[in-house]
């Protein structure tokens, strides 16, 4: 019987392989969600000792929030003499060093402009820390200038490290949650990110990733490289993926902290271009690397390869082929295409997108069930966790035009502006 009468025309073939690809190839990500549900949250047992840290805080014109990151470091239920701040203030034009200063951090200035971005500040501090204070440290925390940290941060980070952990990251919260559809949509998908893909990491016993800030790394590291190697768009992405690629597995520990996301789409735009510039630079730097773990049965290795694929193209190369074979398959009057293989491709248009909107659905009703306890919202603004749950696919799907643009655009590493001016305290206040 031929392949037509059955309805296995070529672009069915094609549509059945991407539908079958993204299946088996991101399956294990709804078996974390399952991992999470069944054992819940990772739980470390008590440090035999007290380690010694050192926090490491970039900060470009950051006047109006590091003081109170500072302080809620200098907060912490742990010992304090175990504990020094550092801030770089990199080519500040304001006040950002003296109030950090004021703070109780020790502070250095730096006005190197020809090597912008953070990942040349952590490699410029990194330095300068090894050098004045040879030994002191046994680890370091890397935080933006924008956080803040819970009581019990550092105690419970100490756990992860006393565990033998040279790398480890944690529990990434919102301080602003409800300024925007923006921010809510950023938030919820860290609390996803913490909850259902370290924490099941963890509990699996693979390795983390890093992203951003709130992540812990061992002296010994640093002092390997005496500064810091990597200096993609996204140096974060760019060590996670080292690490995996190496066999270097990433904790987690359950130690909250928050940031502030941005509040405008114009300004999250540019921020994700960045992202997902780094992202590529990362995935054809590493690829191979990153295969060759997967040959050796690190399954690390492939939730990193998976996590830095460019998926959004193959989505976007599907919707192409699709409109594609519709149109020319429309105007050859039924010699190219029959009515009914039209009739799929359409189909298959409209079940591309709508799938992706489902999936994104699914997951911001099952984070945010999960997670509504940390979620920091305003009396009078808690309809906006309802409405994330409709826009928050959305916001997702924005990362489509994104890929692209990313692929042929020159994107250079921009500061993000903060102005959500926060401390513990305001945060209890409101919750």
């Amino acid at each position: 019987m031929e392949f037509n009468r059955l309805g296995i025309t070529p672009i069915v073939v094609f549509n059945f392989i991407i539908w079958a690809f993204f299946t088996f190839a991101y399956l294990y990500q709804a078996l974390y969600i399952l991992v999470t549900w069944r054992r819940g949250e990772v739980k470390l047992p008590p440090a035999k000792k007290n380690h010694r840290y050192a926090f490491f805080i970039a900060a470009h014109n950051e006047e109006s929030v590091i003081a109170n990151l500072v302080r809620s470091i200098k907060e912490q239920d742990y010992p304090s003499e175990l504990i020094d701040v550092f801030v770089v203030a990199d080519a500040c034009t304001d006040r950002t060093a003296k109030e950090a200063r004021h703070a109780g951090a020790i502070v250095y200035e730096r006005n190197d402009l020809a090597r912008k971005g953070k990942s040349w500040v952590l490699d410029y501090g990194f330095d300068r820390i090894l050098n004045e204070y040879p030994d002191k440290y046994e680890a370091f925390f890397v935080f933006d200038a924008d956080n803040l940290l819970s009581p019990g941060y550092v105690t419970e980070m100490n756990k992860l490290f006393d565990q033998g952990f040279l790398v480890g990251t944690s529990y990434r919260n919102s301080k602003n949650f409800d300024s925007s559809w923006v921010s809510s949509a950023y938030a919820l998908w860290f609390l996803r990110e913490a909850k259902f893909l370290n924490n099941s990491r963890m509990l699996c016993g693979t390795g983390c990733a890093i992203s951003g800030s709130g992540w812990m790394v061992s002296a010994r590291i640093v002092q390997g490289m005496h500064g810091w190697d990597f200096h993609t768009l996204t140096e974060d992405i760019q060590f996670s993926t080292f690490c995996a690629a190496n066999g270097i597995r990433i904790g987690y520990a359950p130690a909250e902290f928050y940031d502030e996301q941005p509040l405008t789409f114009k300004a999250s735009w540019t921020q994700r271009m960045r992202w997902t510039k780094g992202f590529y630079q990362v995935f054809f730097s590493y690829v191979g690397d990153l295969v060759h773990g997967v040959r050796k049965k690190r399954f690390g290795a492939y939730d990193m390869l998976m996590t830095i694929a460019p998926g959004n193209i193959l989505t976007l190369v599907s919707a192409f082929v699709n409109s594609v074979y519709l149109v020319i398959g429309s105007l050859s009057h039924g010699f190219l295409a029959t009515q009914n293989e039209l009739s799929m491709a359409v189909g298959s248009l409209v079940m591309t997108f709508a799938s992706m909107y489902v999936t994104f659905f699914v997951l911001a009703v099952i984070t945010t069930v999960s997670e509504r306890k940390h979620i920091r919202c305003r009396k009078g603004r808690r309809w906006r966790i309802i409405t994330n749950l409709f826009t928050f696919p959305l916001f997702m799907m924005t990362y489509i035009p994104i890929n692209v643009a990313a692929l042929f655009m020159k994107v250079e590493w921009v500061p993000t502006k903060h102005t959500v001016s926060m401390s513990m305290e305001d945060m209890a206040e409101e919750q």
